[in-house]
């Protein structure tokens, strides 16, 4: 809290702070504005329907990470997710395309053309969303089988203006990001994912004090701070790998002979293991629901009896145990295409350092995918934990008894980490950065 107030006394800090500020706001706004040609009494009307009541809902991650604004079909209603997707499959695309390989090892330019590349990618997938969703709302199954939540008037070049306002919506939250990390302070993009969860607290909070009493939501409080501490624990702990520079002579001059250490954090992979699974375990869904949406009777087969009646039931063990699966299997797989302990090995031989007691080379490689895989058995551990408390919370009956996900969704372990991720991050930007601006160096 210090460095905050510290950070509004330095000018260039302050200027930085509320824009910032600003931009999330001006973010926020756009996410209550309805798109053209949406009935937003009626969808206010289905909204407080499902809130109220006990039914399932798909879009619960996507509608989470957008601050609801993907039920309200507003002009910002696609959110973020089109952006954390590009991104993710550019990074994957990095270990099958050699030319994506290359980029990465250019530097800076190349990072430019891959940052190009994930912005094509985003519009296409923005304006593959967008055309889904309003598919699905022209059909009337957007918000339940035969729920109207578009004007009746409606034509053809209303669904395209749609379609066209959703995607311009994307990309312009994709812009409004990089503007915040360019010129204001921490991850544009993670900082968005924080407001839009950070707005679904009081209305998430609200429903479970109705649904479930007072003594209920007081244990969902202590829960959810004696998750914080936890969250904040784990990721702030590293396992310290100690790095001695062998001494070199230049001339007359010395160089190296240095102590210093490898950091490698427990949770290596962040919660980008937590979003790949929770998109996976929702796609199947949506495909299904596509694909029955111009049939008047869905099918009876084994699919939709036993496959699609877990996979619509988050407090389900079968679903639990899935969604468990999925997580770590990500996470073994994200660090493994982002880590290279060979190449941090050949670094560390190239400028004279090595690892006290091992050999430089491929022992020293050996040696930290030795370190990383227990790290990461625990890091994974801790994701599937994190993310499944909310799905066991609704197996108990807290926050609906109807294993909606949408009442316990802001209070969820995903969206914990992902704000005490987030604000950790922040805050750690603004006190590098005012060490930066109060360091007067040698001369005054």
């Amino acid at each position: 809290m210090s460095a905050i107030v510290q950070a509004f006394k330095d000018a260039d800090l302050r200027k930085k702070i509320l824009i910032t500020i600003a931009l999330i706001v001006l973010y926020r706004i756009g996410a209550q504005i309805p798109t053209p040609g949406v009935d937003y009494g009626i969808i206010a009307e289905r909204l407080n329907a499902l809130t109220q009541g006990d039914e399932s809902n798909i879009f619960s991650v996507i509608s989470l990470f957008s601050g609801g604004a993907l039920l309200q079909l507003s002009i910002f209603a696609i959110g973020i997710m089109p952006y954390i997707t590009a991104s993710i499959i550019v990074q994957l695309l990095t270990v099958v395309i050699p030319r994506f390989e290359e980029l990465k090892k250019e530097g800076q330019s190349g990072q430019a053309k891959m940052t190009q590349y994930t912005r094509y990618l985003t519009v296409a997938l923005a304006l593959l969303q967008s055309s889904g969703i309003v598919a699905l709302a022209d059909r009337e199954q957007l918000l339940g089988q035969g729920v109207p939540v578009l004007v009746e008037d409606r034509n053809l070049w209303t669904l395209a203006m749609m379609v066209i306002v959703m995607t311009s919506g994307a990309v312009l939250i994709m812009w409004l990001g990089e503007i915040i990390t360019e010129k204001g302070v921490g991850n544009g993009m993670s900082l968005l994912i924080f407001a839009g969860i950070a707005t679904r607290l009081p209305t998430d909070g609200a429903n479970i004090f109705r649904q479930s009493g007072p003594v209920v939501f007081g244990v969902v409080i202590a829960a959810v701070v004696l998750l914080v501490v936890g969250i904040v624990f784990i990721e702030q702990g590293q396992r310290r790998i100690p790095v001695q520079y062998a001494k070199r002579m230049v001339g007359r001059r010395q160089y190296g002979g240095s102590s210093t250490y490898l950091p490698l954090k427990v949770n290596q992979a962040g919660v980008i293991p937590v979003i790949f699974a929770s998109s996976l375990m929702y796609v199947p869904v949506l495909i299904t629901q596509i694909i029955n949406s111009n049939k008047p009777t869905p099918p009876d087969n084994w699919w939709m009896s036993t496959v699609m009646a877990w996979l619509q039931n988050p407090a389900s063990w079968q679903y639990i145990l899935t969604y468990f699966v999925l997580i770590i299997f990500f996470a073994y797989f994200y660090v493994s295409i982002q880590y290279d302990p060979y190449e941090q090995a050949e670094n560390m031989k190239k400028y004279g350092g090595f690892i006290p007691g091992i050999r430089p080379g491929r022992p020293t490689a050996e040696y930290l995918s030795f370190v990383m895989n227990r790290l990461l058995f625990v890091g994974a551990i801790y994701l599937g934990l994190i993310a499944i408390l909310p799905n066991i919370a609704l197996d108990l009956g807290i926050g609906g008894s109807g294993g909606g996900g949408g009442t316990m969704s802001a209070f969820g372990g995903t969206a914990i980490l992902i704000m005490v991720s987030v604000a950790l991050t922040t805050v750690k930007q603004i006190e590098s950065q005012l060490l930066q601006s109060n360091y007067e160096g040698l001369l005054k």
